[in-house]
């Protein structure tokens, strides 16, 4: 079945110009040149946390510079960059993190829109000023020692009913963190097996993100995988990035819930162009945690293949925040699941927090009670998605269109599709829309669903 849905131009809604577009990403980079080699022989057996440190502050003190490595592989924890300096993994250069918890303090930070402590990423950027990490080497995690420890988690935690603060307590590593800081580049290098998520760029501005490649399902699938988190940041760019994880592509948060209204802060100026996402549940993904708001993004000129959404917007009833001024364009998705998902009442046992009989509030974790603390009014809670221009999309061989599901009391507002074309085994569902606009969109529709795949547990829990 052919279908063609097209409104006159006179009724569609115009995309406002993106004026600030030309204005995103960072503004500075380090300029020393002189060279600060990290004091250490390639060695798998030796952790050299201690030596890489030395190096980064070494060179800080003398007013920055180039941090580097002799070709080699060598095994690290934790290691924090500081301001004016390059910490530069060359071609050549293998990075492995340690697989002991021990090798990450923890830190106070903010993981899935919740402020808590958590182990330090392998590599961090916290509370700098104009820094970077470059290069055409490999960050190798070798997370599945996190993986494994989630596992374990979930089975007992899900036989108690805590399977909402699971992924919270379930503390994991992360592998590249840039938190309260300004004037970050990364650029060129590839990252594997993340234990957690991959970047997150958290309570930061002016932010680039160039040329990386995420392999995150190399050693298996594991849980939370995130490709790059822009999270509560800003005037963001991210581009030429190649993503394969079990989670989301390329995502976009804000805060959850209480402590995400409590904090909020939103992400907005953010671009996403000339990237690939490959395995993983969304292509561009706004939420779950919509809490702070986010705003004025624009993802274009990408590419999705076998990824399970295209563009994805998932909240919650108790998560509030605006999703707004969102600009999906110039994309090309080739067998997606669901060509757009949005969904404002988003897994229901994940995102609503109860305590089961037998606890006792007043003794459970701090992390705990910002879970379990009630929005008030309720009202504040309910989210908001409005004001969504898609144009010159194509999608072929997806599953589903639409997979679509407002609120009652917050309908899906002013969402525009245009001059796009877009193959599916159905049209899917469509529940609590208004103002939807569609100027030359056509669809071609087989009307028998694609097959299922028999999926791992961490497939499952990525198309919920």
């Amino acid at each position: 079945m052919f279908v063609t849905l097209f409104t006159a131009v006179q009724s569609f809604a115009q995309a406002p110009k993106l004026d600030w577009v030309g204005k995103v990403g960072a503004k500075q980079f380090p300029a020393g040149k002189k060279i600060f080699k990290v004091n250490a022989v390639s060695d798998t057996s030796k952790i050299i946390t201690k030596k890489i440190q030395a190096a980064i502050d070494d060179c800080a003190r003398q007013g920055g510079g180039i941090v580097t490595f002799s070709p080699g592989t060598y095994v690290t924890g934790s290691v924090f960059l500081k301001s004016n300096v390059q910490l530069r993994i060359d071609k050549g250069v293998l990075i492995l993190g340690s697989q002991s918890f021990d090798d990450y303090p923890e830190i106070q930070t903010r993981i899935a829109g919740i402020e808590t402590s958590w182990p330090a990423a392998l590599i961090n950027i916290i509370d700098v000023k104009n820094a970077a990490v470059t290069g055409e080497g490999i960050v190798n995690a070798r997370g599945k020692f996190c993986w494994d420890k989630y596992w374990a988690m979930r089975k007992e935690y899900d036989a108690k009913g805590l399977r909402w603060i699971v992924d919270y307590d379930a503390k994991r590593v992360r592998s590249f963190l840039v938190q309260n800081s300004s004037d970050i580049t990364l650029k060129g290098l590839t990252f594997k097996n993340a234990g957690f998520w991959t970047v997150q760029l958290l309570y930061s501005t002016r932010l680039t993100v160039n040329g990386i490649t995420i392999k995150n399902n190399e050693d298996g699938s594991g849980p939370s995988t995130d490709g790059i988190d822009v999270d509560s940041s800003t005037w963001t760019l991210i581009e030429n990035c190649d993503i394969d994880c079990n989670d989301d592509n390329f995502c976009l948060k804000a805060g959850r819930d209480w402590d995400g209204l409590r904090v909020n802060k939103p992400t907005e100026y953010v671009v996403i162009r000339k990237c690939i996402a490959r395995k993983g549940a969304g292509l561009v993904t706004l939420g779950s945690e919509t809490s702070g708001g986010i705003r004025n993004i624009l993802a274009t000129d990408l590419v999705a293949k076998h990824t399970d959404n295209g563009l994805r917007i998932k909240s919650a009833t108790i998560r509030g925040g605006v999703v707004e001024n969102i600009y999906f364009q110039n994309s090309i998705l080739d067998s997606t699941k669901n060509i757009f998902q949005f969904n404002l009442n988003w897994y229901p046992a994940y995102s609503y927090s109860e305590l089961p009989k037998g606890y006792n509030y007043d003794s459970v974790p701090q992390h705990w009670k910002a879970m379990l603390h009630k929005v008030e009014p309720p009202e504040k809670g309910i989210p908001t998605a409005r004001n969504i221009y898609v144009n010159n999309i194509k999608a072929t061989n997806s599953n589903k269109v639409f997979e679509v599901a407002g609120l009652e009391q917050s309908a899906l507002k002013n969402f525009n599709f245009s001059n796009s074309f877009v193959t599916a085994a159905t049209i899917g569902t469509l529940e609590f829309t208004e103002g939807w606009n569609f100027a030359n969109f056509k669809m071609s529709v087989t009307k028998k669903p694609l097959p299922a795949a028999a999926g791992a547990k961490e497939d499952e829990e990525r198309l919920k």
